[in-house]
């Protein structure tokens, strides 16, 4: 093209007539020189614009991704929860989405409700007929979610795809005894322990002046002693290896008996009045009397006893070693509960806010440190200490005189036993002291309880002269399962 071409282009007249000159073509003003233009130089300056105008620039060939999920619209399922897929007015579709907002969180706090219609959920066909539209919204990368996802309020791990675990279930503890013993002669007196079971599975009761020995297998029933006419049964303690009794009686001896071969090995003196409290800490055996003292033996030693302790102002009627047979709590009719060691005389820590005579003392075998208390009449509560730290730590006012308390070796529940006035027992749960049953059937102060070796079944003993045996606690394996002896053994026999 010439230069006389060119500025007959730029007259209207020829603008009008003539169509726009081609792409490929440069029109330049009369004066100016035309420089050489080529195909490449016009892509590279394209380029060089794109790149400057990036963020006014679309590709038309493929998508751009960014940080954010933008779901696309085009396969969405807008039926599934009743929601329109469209409007005509942007503030019906913002009313529209908001009133079905409201409706999901009003539901997921409040529950179902009458005045509320929740959003219409298709049955398990149409999901399988129709799998295409198993989602609400479609996105490019699709993510199957449970339906209870939708919930405002759903945990990280259920939006992350782990499996939701419903609450368990409180567990049923059976409201009646397997089996019931009749004891006759089975003494009411608070402060004596005349009921014990041993490590292996053979029940020891005090009757009078006799000891009589259960074995919860076989139920066979032996006589173990009789102290005579003069004397009568105060206590019973098994030693820990569950082949040695411990009997405290009346004239204040303690006599330590063979169960095995039904053979007395040797008789203990000290206490001038009654031995009514026996703990056993390997071969140390520790008795408290109605002479307010604490003798501490050593059957392997010649001497009746190696050491004194004093410090209650009254009947010892409790005494219990911790589970790592560092610590010996005792209470007495003085309304006081003190924690002696190993080698100390005086207690080591007394605590003083009991207002009755403390009988029930039990360790927490799960926790170091733990101790549980239970006060008489006048006080009914059951206290929690921390021996660690020297701290009170909590107190259940049970409404009547607690008599008894023992630990489940298998879960975090203890067993309150009571007496006046309702003579119930209690399991509860620990740390938030919540009732899982009370059981009912004696008609006398529960004042004796003792636990199997297997620490699934209790046996509670009262002035009604029966023992009853209740399941309440499951076994270490399933904690969900009943025992197998309340299954196998129902019925009524006598002890002797």
């Amino acid at each position: 093209m010439d230069d006389s071409t060119v500025s007959s282009s730029l007259t209207p007249q020829s603008t009008l007539a003539t169509p726009p000159p081609p792409s490929s073509q440069l029109t330049l003003p009369p004066d100016t020189s035309r420089p050489s233009l080529s195909l490449d130089t016009l892509t590279h300056s394209r380029h060089v614009h794109r790149m400057i105008n990036s963020n006014h620039y679309k590709s038309p060939s493929r998508p751009i991704y960014s940080d954010r999920f933008i779901p696309s619209r085009s396969g969405s399922n807008f039926a599934l929860f009743n929601i329109p897929p469209s409007t005509n007015s942007p503030s019906e579709g913002r009313e529209d989405s908001s009133s079905t907002y409201a409706t999901l969180l009003r539901a997921a706090l409040f529950g179902p409700d009458t005045r509320v219609v929740p959003p219409v959920t298709p049955d398990k066909r149409s999901f399988s007929m129709n799998p295409p539209s198993r989602n609400i919204f479609r996105y490019k990368t699709e993510t199957r979610l449970p339906m209870h996802s939708i919930s405002p309020f759903v945990c990280d791990d259920v939006v992350t795809g782990a499996t939701h675990i419903a609450a368990k279930t409180p567990r049923k503890v059976p409201r009646s005894p397997y089996k019931v013993l009749d004891a006759p002669a089975l003494q009411d007196d608070f402060y004596l322990n005349l009921v014990d079971w041993s490590s292996h599975n053979v029940l020891a009761v005090g009757l009078g002046n006799c000891v009589y020995l259960w074995n919860a297998c076989s139920s066979k029933v032996t006589k173990l002693c009789d102290l005579g006419i003069d004397d009568s049964v105060c206590s019973v303690g098994w030693a820990q290896r569950g082949t040695h009794l411990a009997v405290g009686t009346s004239n204040g001896k303690v006599q330590i008996w063979d169960a095995s071969r039904c053979k007395k090995m040797r008789t203990m003196e000290g206490h001038c009045l009654r031995v009514g409290a026996l703990a056993w800490s390997s071969s140390l055996l520790s008795s408290g009397g109605r002479d307010k003292n604490i003798y501490q033996r050593d059957i392997r030693a010649q001497e009746d006893f190696v050491s004194k302790l004093s410090g209650h102002k009254s009947e010892v009627c409790g005494l219990k070693w911790s589970y790592d047979n560092r610590e010996l709590a005792s209470g007495g009719n003085d309304n006081r509960l003190f924690v002696w060691n190993q080698h100390s005389t005086q207690p080591v820590l007394k605590y003083c806010e009991h207002t009755a005579a403390v009988k029930a003392i039990a360790w927490s075998p799960h926790l170091h440190g733990l101790l549980a208390s239970g006060g008489g009449t006048a006080d009914r509560c059951i206290r929690f200490w921390n021996t660690t730290t020297n701290s009170h730590l909590s107190c259940m006012d049970t409404g009547s005189q607690v008599c008894n308390l023992v630990w489940s070796k298998n879960v975090n529940e203890l067993v309150s036993t009571h007496g006046y006035s309702q003579n119930q027992i209690i399991v509860w749960r620990y740390p938030n002291m919540s009732k899982l049953a009370t059981l009912t059937g004696h008609t006398y102060r529960v004042l004796y309880l003792a636990i199997s070796p297997d620490g699934q079944t209790i046996v509670t003993g009262a002035g009604d002269e029966t023992l009853r045996f209740w399941n309440v606690f499951p076994s270490p394996k399933s904690q969900n399962t009943e025992s197998e002896i309340g299954a196998s053994s129902l019925g009524r026999t006598s002890i002797r």
